[in-house]
């Protein structure tokens, strides 16, 4: 429970609103204090990679996670979910104890 996975279709989705950025744009994730639960998430374009920036990458996309929002979510799964209350990244944290119903806060 190390490391910090991304499936093929949050793959395929990022590689498709990369499309529209700038070449070299990637998704930061970052997680902040704050939400309904304790915890966010938060999605932003990124130009620039930092030097201790975490990437995750497969198929072609690259997800960049800053060290400590990395240990708040290590051995997750990044995953991109299509059902009948819309679209969105959805992240699976083993290390969350609770979440909010929209997914995108949760607590330790």
């Amino acid at each position: 429970m190390t490391e910090i996975t991304l499936t093929p279709r949050a793959a395929r989705r990022i590689n498709e609103i990369m499309g529209s950025e700038p070449p070299g744009s990637m998704l930061r994730i970052s997680v902040n204090g704050g939400g309904c639960s304790g915890f966010q998430y938060a999605f932003d374009i990124a130009q620039d990679r930092a030097g201790d920036d975490r990437a995750v990458e497969r198929d072609g996309a690259t997800v960049l996670v800053d060290p400590l929002s990395f240990e708040y979510m290590r051995g997750s799964t990044i995953d991109f979910v299509n059902d009948l209350i819309g679209q969105s990244f959805k992240i699976e944290n083993p290390q969350a104890t609770a979440s909010c119903g929209c997914g995108t806060s949760f607590s330790l």
